[in-house]
């Protein structure tokens, strides 16, 4: 099997290293990823300014690229460039993230739209990440992506990313996995004012803390992190509302 692996955190995050070398036990791993950290990128490309791919050394990978560009940039580009070398991906991957993509936080995250981009390529796609913006624990995300890697293989379709989530925490501490959906994800205090004294132009900046839920229901993602659980859980691009279709219809609207 053929992985690439991106991510939005940039080549050089300890993340990407550390899944790379667990997927390369289960499969031939390739690399393309951002030359800096992209995070909340969401699923921007590039359009304006030509995208550079630099070819670097990365343990473990067969191959990698350096690429000034997007989460989402990356993995269309790489899907191509290493087609143009015989080289057909079964899978993307993308993270390990510093930082959990969970609920309505899929939407900015550049972890999940570069798995994204896989499907709208047509391939099977993952998307890796530990909740806390400096993790310690690694390990646990990076066995449950190679194991996730082997029991989907075949079965996964192209048009759906698992997005897995754990709480950062060592494999004996996580107590288990649960199969999720998306919730909601709010914080405290949104925007933190840093303007000048001096009375310059007013700076706003994303800050606060994620709220901590106690009336959700247990399947949501957002729950099972932060009970202690590594969460997975099944998304695809088509943001479609079928149940409204017919509904709209009959309005009339001309």
């Amino acid at each position: 099997m053929n992985i690439l692996v991106a991510n939005d955190d940039g080549i050089k995050a300890r993340g990407i290293f550390e899944l790379v070398k667990a997927l390369s036990r289960v499969a031939d791993v390739y690399v393309c990823a951002p030359h800096v950290e992209r995070s909340a990128a969401g699923h921007s490309i590039t359009v304006r300014e030509g995208l550079e791919a630099k070819e670097i050394p990365f343990e473990n990978a067969l191959l990698a690229f350096e690429i000034n560009g997007t989460p989402a940039d990356c993995v269309k580009l790489g899907v191509l460039l290493l087609q143009e070398k015989g080289i057909k991906i079964d899978m993307v991957f993308s993270g390990i993230n510093h930082g959990s993509n969970l609920g309505t936080d899929t939407h900015y995250s550049g972890t999940v739209s570069a798995a994204i981009e896989g499907c709208i390529c047509g391939i099977p796609s993952v998307a890796v990440s530990v909740n806390g913006h400096h993790p310690k624990h690694f390990q646990p995300a990076a066995e449950l992506a190679a194991q996730t890697c082997e029991k989907s293989a075949g079965r996964l379709d192209g048009k759906t990313v698992l997005n897995i989530n754990l709480p950062d925490v060592s494999g004996e501490e996580l107590k288990g996995v649960k199969i999720t959906t998306l919730g909601p994800r709010e914080y405290d205090g949104w925007f933190q004012n840093r303007s000048a004294e001096d009375g310059g132009v007013s700076q706003y900046w994303y800050s606060g803390k994620p709220v901590v839920y106690n009336d959700l229901p247990e399947h949501y993602d957002v729950i099972a992190v932060q009970d202690g659980y590594a969460s997975i859980t099944p998304l695809h691009y088509d943001f479609t509302n079928y149940e409204l279709v017919d509904e709209i219809k009959s309005w009339g609207i001309e």
